[in-house]
């Protein structure tokens, strides 16, 4: 599992008021992260290493979490603490965000759905009935008289 990063363009559009960064911003230094999800550094360097967290990196190299790579963190801390392994965690993490994205397009096929449902309401109410064509009796259901 690889952690979320923020794409150039995109950077404007998750800064928060009065141009603060968005949560998707690399902005906190090692030291920092550490100290909000009270994991050791070395912890920190483990998790990157594993490829549970990934962070951004300076131009030297220096590692720099975003807001939503400290939430991270503290999901894996959560999960850790409760005794999951760490191959644990990655397959947990793998499935919120494969849960997130059935989430996603789930919404989305509602939305089509809902949209199309629309559409042929529309088209049935403003259509003029055709006389060409034969009545056809309403279905029915099985088990039914």
């Amino acid at each position: 599992m690889t952690g979320r990063r923020p794409d150039d363009a995109g950077d404007r559009a998750r800064s928060g008021a009065l141009g603060a960064p968005g949560p998707e911003v690399p902005v906190y230094v090692i030291s920092v992260a550490a100290e909000l999800t009270g994991l050791h550094p070395q912890t920190l360097r483990t998790y990157d290493r594993l490829g549970l967290v990934s962070p951004g990196r300076t131009g030297g190299g220096g590692r720099r979490y975003s807001w939503r790579d400290i939430e991270l963190l503290r999901e894996v801390a959560e999960l850790t603490s409760t005794g999951i392994g760490l191959e644990g965690v990655r397959r947990i993490l793998q499935l919120e965000l494969q849960v997130d994205a059935l989430q996603r397009r789930v919404h989305e096929l509602e939305q089509d759905l809902a949209a199309a449902d629309y559409t042929l309401r529309q088209t049935l109410r403003n259509a003029t009935p055709n006389k060409n064509l034969p009545a056809v009796p309403p279905r029915r259901r099985p088990g039914s008289r």
